[in-house]
Formats: structure tokens, C-alpha cells, sequence
């Protein structure tokens, strides 16, 4: 049961009964007074069993381990009571604290924060935490390590289990990464620290302790598959002709106007790359790519781990039937299908007031239905028209791609 909100001020209490530690692989000898002395006088005391057997020596009360799968709910229920919950190092980053925040008053729980994992790796190979990027892959897919693979880029990983870093390593190689230099770094601030260094191409078949972080220095070879910030290549994206092209697509982005945590709806997502692109413009952002031929789906999926958003959520089916039950978005896209019966209508009902709705046309049918919209509810309507300098005999001439109709509206 994951807490809510809802009653958070009613909860709000004159002395906080939950305290939050984040313990370290040194255990009580790494913990300031405060923080003993919460774990020692709790009643209760929850935590996975590397935290508990670290913390034994200072536990009086019960020892509760989390349940599988992983539940803070039973926390909750002992409201009031003297509890304490441990946690891997800042329990604020990546950790149990913001779950259990959720659904509490400030005024209920005290936090005991240790150095984070990443924190300890910056000192660790000296570099400077804020020109870094940090990734949590704990329980995540490792295609979320994609859109970082920058060339010169310092990246700090941490690992869902032992055999992650290997797994890591060699998605990297495969695709153009392999010079890059990988260091893995275990238990760190225990008795069991390690570090091994090594190139994402040269780890074998290595197996790792479960609390490991990468410190990766990303090369990347000849031909190497780097997504740019903006601007992806059509040919990076799996098709079958029914993608929204770069440049339409770069118009398109710029005009759906996308903002951190966002929500998009891409009607008739075809190889998904409007909903895909959506979503690497932040790790917070989110996107439904709604696509009613099963193979298109099925390659939107393809696409979406390839490219490194594998939580985009598709739904196979038609617009507008699907979209009745989908949570209600910031911004919609509509692509295919934006001239289907009750399509238009229902994606305008449906977008949050302030919300941006993009619709492309290159069909007189769709153009037609855009321009009664624009006359209708007013908002911006342009027309793209591109061309691609191609041969012609022995010489070089124009050749001109359909021409794209854009219909851009703000709700009031």
C-alpha cells in the first residue's frame, strides 16, 4: 500500500513517533548520537535484512523486515508508536523517505540522513558531484543508462544487483562504448569495500557484490549510437514509413511546449517518436503513445527500449474509444488517425485547461478538419514545407516532401 496525502495535516503531531536512518556498510560506528539513540529506544524497527543485521547491536525493540513485494503500509499502521525505519545511506535519495513522506506530516517523522552512494563514489574517484550525472537503475531497467552515453560525460550508476554491471557493460559495447572506462565500486565504507576497474568491453563474465555503484567515463568509438539532445535521426527509430521525420518533428516538440513532469498523449503514434522524443527531454517527463495496428505497437515498444524511455506506456487500440480512461494529460499530439470520427473532439474534451494540443496534417481530409478547428476555437495554424536537395540527372535540384498542416491551440 503505497500512503497518500489525503489527511497529512490531520496527522500532524506535537513530537514526530517515526525516525528515518539512513545506516551505512560501517553500521553504528558511522551513526551520529541522534541516530543511535532512535534506533535504540524504537519499539519497532523496520528494514531489509542487511540494515537490520548492520543495526543489531543498537536494536532493543522488534525487528520488522520489509514484506515482498515491498509495502510501507505496515509502518503507517503503527502510527503513534515509537518505530524507526533504516534505510541505504540518504534516505531521501532514491530511498524510503519520499515513500514514506508521501503520506505523512512533516511534523511526524525525524531524518537521520548518512552520505549517499553517490556521494561516497564522487570521493571515491575524485570528481566533482555536480559536473556528474547520477542515475538510480535500482529496480529499473538498464536502458535508462542510454541517453547519457555522451562522449566525455562522467556518469555514477547504482546497481540493482550483482550481475548489473556486467549486464551494463556489455549493452555499452554494443552500442559503440566499449573504450569506456568502467569502475565498480562495492560496499562501499565497510570492511568489504572493493573496486575494480576496467573497459565496458573487457569485463567477461565477472560477478559482483549486490551493493555496487559504477563510476563510468564514457568513449565512444567510431559510429557510436549517441542520442543527441535534440535532433534524433529518423534511422534510429524501427519503421515502417508511418514517423513523424526530424525536422516536422523538432517543430512538433517546440510546439507541444514540454515541461518538466508533464504528461503527453501521442494519438496515432505510429513508430512513437513524438512520445518517445517527449520523454528524453527529462527524466520526469511521461507520455501514452495510443496506436491501434498490433505491429506498430509492438515496434513502439521496440523503439522505446532502444532509445532509453522504456516505461513509455502504449495502448493498443482506437482513438477515441481508449483515451475515456486514461489519466488526464498536460499536453496531446495527434498524428494518425486525426481525421477518425469523434477524434479531435475527444482529445479536446479530455486536455487539462492550459493544456497545448498539436495536430499534423498532410491528407486534404485531416487539413480540412484543422483548418474548421482553427476557424472554430482559434489558436495557430501554419504549413511546414520542406525539401531535400537530391540528384537530378548528373546535376542537383530540389526535391519537396509533402507539405505538413499544424494546427497549435492553447485551452482556455
Amino acid at each position: 500500500m503505497t500512503p497518500s496525502r489525503e489527511d497529512s495535516a490531520a496527522r500532524a503531531t506535537a513530537k514526530p513517533w517515526l525516525s528515518i536512518v539512513g545506516i551505512g556498510e560501517d553500521g553504528p560506528a558511522g551513526l551520529g548520537a541522534a541516530a543511535r539513540t532512535a534506533i535504540a529506544e524504537a519499539a519497532f524497527v523496520f528494514g531489509g535484512a542487511r540494515h537490520i543485521k548492520l543495526a543489531d547491536p543498537l536494536i532493543a525493540g522488534q525487528k520488522r523486515q520489509w514484506p515482498t513485494p515491498f509495502d510501507t503500509g505496515a509502518v503507517l499502521d503503527l502510527t503513534g508508536e515509537r518505530v524507526c525505519v533504516l534505510a541505504s545511506g540518504d534516505p531521501f535519495h532514491h530511498g524510503v523517505g519520499a515513500t514514506l513522506a508521501r503520506g505523512l506530516h512533516r511534523s511526524e517523522y525525524q531524518v537521520f540522513p548518512a552520505l549517499s552512494a553517490f556521494s561516497l563514489a564522487a570521493g571515491r574517484l575524485g570528481w566533482p558531484l555536480q559536473d556528474v550525472a547520477t542515475i538510480s537503475l535500482h529496480g529499473r531497467r538498464i536502458e535508462h543508462l542510454r541517453p547519457l552515453l555522451h562522449p566525455a560525460t562522467r556518469v555514477l550508476a547504482l546497481t540493482s544487483d550483482g550481475a548489473a554491471p556486467v549486464a551494463i557493460a556489455r549493452m555499452m559495447t554494443e552500442l559503440g562504448f566499449g573504450a569506456s572506462s568502467v569502475c565498480v565500486l562495492e560496499a562501499m565504507g565497510g570492511p568489504n569495500e572493493q573496486r575494480t576497474d576496467m573497459k565496458a568491453s573487457e569485463t567477461g563474465d565477472r560477478q559482483f557484490g549486490p551493493l555496487n555503484v559504477l563510476g563510468i567515463e564514457v568513449v565512444a568509438d567510431d559510429g557510436a549510437s549517441v542520442l543527441p539532445l535534440a535532433g534524433i535521426g529518423d534511422d534510429l527509430f524501427e519503421h515502417d514509413g508511418q514517423i513523424t521525420k526530424r525536422e516536422i518533428r523538432a517543430l512538433t516538440l517546440s510546439a507541444l511546449a514540454p515541461r518538466r513532469g508533464e504528461l503527453l498523449w501521442d494519438v496515432g503514434a505510429g513508430s512513437g517518436s513524438i512520445a518517445i522524443t517527449w520523454m528524453l527531454k527529462h527524466p520526469s517527463m511521461r507520455a501514452v503513445a495510443i496506436e491501434q495496428h498490433a505491429d506498430r505497437a509492438q515496434r513502439i515498444r521496440l523503439n522505446a527500449d532502444i532509445l532509453g524511455v522504456p516505461e513509455l506506456s502504449v495502448i493498443e487500440g482506437s482513438a477515441p474509444a481508449v483515451l475515456a480512461d486514461l489519466t488526464v494529460p498536460d499536453a496531446i499530439f495527434i498524428g494518425g488517425g486525426g481525421a477518425d470520427d469523434g477524434v479531435a473532439e475527444a482529445a479536446i474534451e479530455a486536455l487539462k485547461p492550459g493544456g497545448r494540443l498539436v495536430a499534423n496534417a498532410v491528407t486534404v481530409g485531416t487539413e480540412a478538419l484543422l483548418a474548421g478547428l482553427h476557424a472554430r476555437l482559434g489558436g495557430d495554424l501554419i504549413r511546414i514545407a520542406l525539401s531535400r536537395a537530391a540528384p537530378v540527372g548528373t546535376m542537383t535540384g530540389w526535391r519537396p516532401a509533402m507539405p505538413v498542416t499544424q494546427w497549435i491551440w492553447t485551452k482556455p
